[in-house]
């Protein structure tokens, strides 16, 4: 069974670089032999054969897998003659980083209310009863509106 795979297209029709960035940056992390690829890079730079020595595919399939790393520029691959050497480029991964950071407010508040819950769930356990705790932000905003 396939699946067909799934197509975004820009709502104004022009389609924004950083985007497709963070895509090519995102699929190559998608795969656990390219994440093993470049956690091997990190060490320093490598030949392909050397890269390929710990995995149990194909010179020819850590090539393709390599070539994905090449596109997303999260490596940087050098060819003197047949030789072909590689090295890690942690820039792509800074601007991943950057864009999931936008959300840690979200799972800041998540967190928040996990604590406040966990909190309560304590006191009744225990019997002794403890300062309310500080309600988030986000909730306190709710319940103003409701």
């Amino acid at each position: 069974m396939t699946q067909a795979a799934a197509t975004v297209h820009p709502i104004d029709g022009v389609e924004d670089p950083q985007v497709e960035f963070l895509d090519r940056v995102f699929f190559a992390l998608s795969d656990p032999v390219r994440r093993a690829i470049l956690e091997r890079l990190d060490a320093g730079a490598l030949l392909v054969s050397e890269l390929a020595a710990p995995f149990d595919i194909s010179l020819q399939a850590v090539s393709r897998h390599i070539q994905v790393l090449v596109r997303a520029g999260l490596v940087q691959q050098e060819r003197t003659g047949r030789i072909s050497r590689c090295s890690l480029v942690v820039g792509p991964i800074f601007g991943a980083a950057v864009w999931m950071n936008r959300y840690t407010r979200y799972w800041q508040a998540q967190f928040d209310t996990l604590a406040a819950a966990l909190e309560q769930i304590g006191e009744r356990q225990s019997g002794t009863p403890q300062p309310a705790p500080a309600r988030p932000r986000r909730l306190r905003r709710l319940e103003r509106r409701s």
